[in-house]
């Protein structure tokens, strides 16, 4: 399928304001990077706390980290998530000791700022299904509900799951909702209203990583992108020229800085769905980068006329059709994910987006010039070891020999 049939743009002709903004752009990351002393990593790299809690009715995200403050030490960060009532809150707690009571302590604190009707109840939105079984067991042989443990676990069970399905996710705002819940008989519910209440808040994520943890998988993360990239240097090198591969490498780390340095100057962290994006992003760069190479080759094969640059502006329009085709399709998908894939996606679906639009425009606008500046020096390089005689700027050219007339062939005797 064919977008596009015979273009011919001057793609080559418009290279310097596309290079002038890589420039820009990847000035402007790096100098961010080095004002806030590199990435900011997520907890998956630096180890801590991560709590994700939807509210009810979300509070002032400085209400939040108040609170916070006053039992748990150290830098605390609250994010709020746009469009919904979730709160990211992020400890940097260090040390083993600290990770293992951050989430208690956390939750805790929360209740005491933000459930203060408590009295003692049980909080219906934060209850895990033992901790119902258990609060609900006497209060139900006491109102002379017969249950078994069985009858009674599958109750909690039934309780548990109406409440982390959509469209409640985790949040329970009347309890007479229950009353659909199957197994909940009226007189069930009213125990219910007498042990429970409802809390303004559902704990719907927490992660908990240490600190030397963390360190090992951030180098790991370093060392397979640096594998990927070394990796597919050798693949082109090997299947083209090595100045093809160099070409390839250089457009994919500049995709891959450009991204690196748009997370730092938005402040946003890079945990590991950003890596496996950024993965992703060297692999689907680096195959429309190949997809561009071989065609320059087929060119260069079929002796088209005209100069390289000509030849590699004339390949750039032939593959112009699938590369609208394959990076419109994969951007709208990215952008899908960007606007409704949540807070957990935001990262991986933000470098997506990125990525494939600079390493679209890296395959043309910066892999492209490097073999046309490399051909240019080779070209060079070649007329200066010419010797002067056959070096077709000072070249003359001698009178053409006359042929010699030859006999005619003695007709055969029959």
């Amino acid at each position: 399928m064919e977008i596009f049939k015979q273009t011919n743009f001057d793609f080559l002709g418009k290279k310097w304001p596309f290079i002038t903004l890589s420039l820009v752009l990847t000035a402007a990351g790096l100098v961010s990077l080095a004002l806030k002393g590199g990435p900011k990593y997520g907890i998956d790299f630096n180890g801590g706390a991560l709590m994700d809690v939807n509210f009810i009715k979300r509070p002032p995200a400085e209400a939040i980290r108040s609170a916070l403050h006053k039992k748990i030490s150290g830098e605390i960060e609250v994010q709020e998530v746009a469009n919904s009532q979730e709160a990211l809150i992020s400890t940097g707690v260090r040390d083993e000791k600290g990770l293992q009571i951050a989430r208690s302590d956390m939750i805790s604190t929360l209740n005491a700022a933000f459930n203060l009707n408590a009295a003692g109840k049980l909080d219906i939105n934060t209850a895990g299904q033992s901790a119902l079984a258990d609060g609900l067991r006497d209060p139900l042989a006491s109102a002379g509900v017969a249950l078994s443990d069985d009858q009674l676990q599958s109750l909690t069970k039934q309780i548990t799951t109406y409440r982390d399905t959509p469209p409640r996710s985790g949040l329970i705002r009347n309890l007479d909702e229950l009353s659909t819940v199957s197994g909940v008989t009226p007189q069930i519910l009213n125990v219910i209203k007498q042990q429970c209440f409802i809390g303004s808040f559902n704990i719907w994520r927490v992660e908990i990583v240490g600190p030397k943890i963390g360190a090992d998988l951030r180098q790991q993360a370093i060392n397979v992108v640096l594998i990927a990239l070394g990796a597919m240097l050798v693949y082109i090198a090997f299947r083209f020229e090595w100045i093809y591969g160099v070409a390839a490498v250089i457009a994919v780390f500049h995709d891959t800085i450009i991204t690196i340095g748009l997370f730092s100057l938005f402040n946003k962290q890079i945990d590991l769905t950003v890596i496996a994006a950024l993965l992703t992003l060297v692999g689907y760069s680096m195959n429309d980068t190949i997809v561009t190479f071989d065609r320059i080759r087929e060119n260069l094969k079929l002796q088209i006329r005209g100069s390289f640059t000509h030849i590699v502006n004339l390949s750039i329009n032939q593959t112009l059709s699938r590369t609208i085709l394959t990076s419109g399709l994969t951007f709208l998908t990215a952008v899908s994910l960007f606007l409704f894939g949540g807070q957990v996606l935001n990262g991986f679906s933000f470098a997506l987006v990125v990525g494939i639009i600079v390493g679209t425009y890296s395959s043309i606008f910066i892999a492209s010039p490097i073999l046309i500046f490399w051909q240019n020096i080779a070209e060079r390089r070649n007329r200066r070891g010419t010797p002067p005689a056959l070096d077709t700027r000072t070249r003359t050219v001698s009178k053409p020999v006359k042929s010699v007339k030859t006999e005619k062939p003695v007709k055969a005797v029959k």
